[in-house]
C-alpha cells in the first residue's frame, strides 16, 4: 500500500462517521467503510481487517449509549458476548477451509429475506413480544452462526442479531438494536484479534476512521433511543436491501456470473 495523505485519511475518517451512524441503529456501516478503504489503495485482507477496528469501536460505543439507558439485560447478555467472540475467533481461524462462493450465494438472499421481514412484518414493534425459545438455547444457535460467519466474512451481521434478537426472543426494536450492538462488538473485536495477529491492520487508518465512528455511533444511538422503530425499521430495511445489491452487483459473486451466462 503506498502512502496515503490527509485528505484521504480525512475522507476516509468521513466516510466512518456515516458508518458508525447507520451501524449504530441498523448495522451495516462496512457497506461503506470496506470499499472506501479498496478505494484508498488497502488489499482486500487489509480492507477487511482495518474495518473491524472501527467498527468494534463503533459497536462499543452504541452498547455504551444504550447500556447506559438500562436497555441491555447484562445477566443474559453476557453469555451471548462470549459465544459471539469464541464464535468469530472460530470463523477467523477456519477462513481458509469454508468456500467463499458458499457464502456469496446465501448471503445476498438472507439479507432480501430480513429486509422483506422488517418491511412487512406485523410483529416489529417498540415493546416485547413472546419469546420463542429459552435464552439458554438462544445463546447456543444465534450468537454461534452469526458470529462464526461475522469472523469469516461479515457483511449482514448486525441485521442477522437483528432478526434473530426480534424473532427468537421477541426483543423489541429498540431493546434488540441495543443487545445486537452488543453481541456485534464481541465478535469484530474476536476476529480483530485474529486478524491483528496475522499483521493485515493498518492501525493508523484504523484509528483515525475508529473515531470518527465513535462519534457517529453516539449521534446515531441516540437518534434510535429517540425514534425507536420510526427509525430503525426502515433504515435496516435499507440497509439490508444495499448490501443485497452490493454483494450482487460484485463480478465475483456467483448469481451475477449466472445471469451472464443466461443472458
Amino acid at each position: 500500500m503506498d502512502a496515503i495523505g490527509f485528505d484521504m485519511i480525512a475522507a476516509l475518517a468521513a466516510v466512518s462517521f456515516l458508518a458508525g451512524f447507520v451501524d449504530a441503529i441498523a448495522g451495516g456501516g462496512g457497506l461503506l467503510t470496506v470499499p472506501a478503504l479498496l478505494l484508498a489503495g488497502l488489499d482486500p485482507a487489509q480492507a477487511i481487517a482495518t474495518n473491524k477496528v472501527q467498527g468494534s469501536v463503533a459497536a462499543a460505543s452504541a452498547t455504551y449509549t444504550f447500556g447506559r439507558r438500562g436497555l441491555i439485560d447484562w445477566r443474559r447478555a453476557w453469555g451471548f458476548t462470549l459465544v459471539a467472540f469464541a464464535s468469530s475467533v472460530a470463523g477467523a481461524l477456519c477462513v481458509q477451509f469454508l468456500p467463499r462462493a458458499v457464502l456469496e450465494v446465501l448471503i445476498p438472499l438472507l439479507l432480501i429475506v430480513i429486509a422483506l421481514y422488517f418491511a412487512f412484518s406485523r410483529k416489529v414493534k417498540d415493546e416485547d413480544a413472546q419469546a420463542r425459545m429459552t435464552a439458554l438455547a438462544f445463546g447456543l444457535t444465534a450468537p454461534v452462526a452469526v458470529g462464526f460467519y461475522d469472523g469469516i466474512f461479515g457483511p449482514g451481521a448486525g441485521s442477522f442479531y437483528m432478526l434473530a434478537f426480534v424473532t427468537l426472543l421477541g426483543y423489541g426494536v429498540v431493546r434488540a438494536t441495543a443487545h445486537t450492538k452488543l453481541v456485534n462488538f464481541a465478535s469484530n473485536f474476536g476476529s480483530l484479534l485474529l486478524y491483528a495477529a496475522t499483521g493485515a491492520v493498518v492501525w493508523p487508518l484504523g484509528l483515525a476512521m475508529s473515531a470518527a465512528s465513535l462519534l457517529g455511533a453516539q449521534i446515531g444511538s441516540r437518534l434510535a433511543l429517540r425514534l425507536g422503530s420510526r427509525l430503525i425499521r426502515p433504515l435496516l430495511v435499507l440497509v439490508s436491501s444495499l448490501m443485497a445489491l452490493r454483494l450482487l452487483l460484485d463480478p465475483a459473486n456467483p448469481w451475477r456470473q449466472a445471469l451472464r451466462g443466461l443472458f
